[in-house]
């Protein structure tokens, strides 16, 4: 038998959610065959057979949640029965073993301690099962009691009531889990370590609008569509050339500027807010950072976005314009130390040469760590990503 854990993907994910099982006992696969989904606080991501067999046992039911390190399912040989006794023999307490999972194979330390609730070791005395011989968390599923199965049937009965009001009327509980729960996480370690200040102004959209039109057209040639944000990433990436302290992260002592652009692009989601990542946008043209700004933000709204492509910013742009309002105080995507924030795009009344004229004006806010930088030096870089906006064809595009 071999059983398949729930890998240590990194970015601190210490659990994941089973969305779906592909395949149930009995199932044949091969390797590498997508057998189900699971969902961690940065993506739900495809689950890859690690070897062909058949599916013996599925440990994890789907909507449960799995630990890193846990038997989420066995695959044994044409043949071969699940026998937790068999699971438990194949188990060594001194030699590390290897394990795969979604981002490939891993070493897994030898385990400490058994740990199990008083009723799973009655049961597995009953069932003259040794428990020493497994390792971390035993379950009472993991024995295949009957008495386990008989207590399932019994509360699956019961009646689930579930409060939906309080002493002043009725409410609904959301669950807060997954990118929600994460992204809350995020803001407050932001919130907590950086001292935040925003800088706002207007950028006249006039001539912009002009060249995004006429770069729109040849995008639509192949396929792709284009906004104002690839040439609002240019003109930043502009700014950090002349202003590289904003490129940067502060850890302890030192102020460390980066030597590379990989801008994050927030990305409104039903479950919360993800930052998918163009990395090396300054070696980009204007097709292809349109391009992989549609890319990665349909790939964040379906969930199905690489963990990979979600880190390793440096800067954030947000913008909360396609929803409205105007200005605001976005919070830096800790540990980066600045992030442009923009506003829906409006006409406004200007009096130049004795003429009353209207003009599109673009709401920005660029919040940054006052720690960094002063604020004297952002005027000065918005001040030259204006200039850049207003008069696009100096952007190299």
């Amino acid at each position: 038998m071999f059983e398949f854990k729930f890998p240590d993907v990194g970015e601190g994910i210490e659990e994941g959610e089973i969305v779906e099982w592909n395949v149930k006992e009995g199932d044949t696969v091969k390797s590498d065959q997508v057998i189900g989904k699971v969902e961690t606080d940065k993506a739900v991501v495809d689950i890859p057979s690690p070897k062909s067999g058949k599916i013996l046992k599925i440990l994890v039911k789907t909507g449960q949640k799995v630990k890193v390190g846990q038997v989420m399912i066995v695959i044994g040989e044409k043949g071969e029965k699940y026998s937790p006794l068999h699971r438990a023999s194949q188990v060594t307490k001194k030699e590390p073993k290897k394990a795969y999972g979604v981002v490939g194979e891993l070493e897994v330390a030898p385990e400490g301690e058994v740990l199990a609730m008083p009723r799973t070791r009655k049961i597995a005395e009953e069932l003259g099962i040794d428990l020493s011989k497994f390792e971390g968390v035993v379950k009472e599923e993991e024995l295949g009691s009957p008495l386990h199965r008989a207590s399932q049937e019994t509360e699956s009965k019961k009646p689930l009531v579930k409060k939906k009001y309080d002493m002043y009327g009725y409410i609904d509980r959301i669950p807060f889990k997954s990118i929600r729960k994460a992204v809350a996480q995020k803001m407050s370690e932001s919130w907590q370590n950086v001292p935040h200040v925003t800088h706002m102004d207007n950028i006249i959209m006039d001539e912009l609008i002009k060249l995004r039109d006429e770069k729109k057209k040849l995008a639509e040639k192949k396929k792709i569509k284009m906004t104002y944000l690839p040439f609002i990433v240019k003109a930043v990436l502009e700014g950090f050339k002349k202003f590289p302290i904003l490129n940067s992260s502060l850890e302890e002592n030192e102020i460390i500027v980066k030597k590379y652009f990989n801008i994050g692009i927030a990305v409104a989601t039903d479950e919360g807010l993800m930052v998918p990542v163009i990395k090396g946008a300054d070696k980009k043209d204007i097709l292809q950072i349109a391009q992989e700004i549609e890319e990665l933000a349909e790939k964040a709204r379906k969930r199905s976005i690489d963990l990979a492509d979600l880190k390793g910013g440096t800067f954030t742009i947000t913008n909360i314009g396609s929803v409205g309002g105007k200005f605001f105080t976005p919070i830096v995507n800790y540990p980066e130390s600045s992030i442009l924030g923009l506003g829906r795009m409006e006409d406004k009344v200007f009096y130049e040469n004795n003429k009353v004229i209207v003009k599109k004006i673009l709401p920005v806010s660029f919040s940054f760590d006052h720690r960094i930088a002063d604020g004297g030096t952002v005027s000065a870089f918005m001040n030259l990503v204006k200039e850049l906006l207003e008069n696009p064809k100096k952007l190299k595009v």
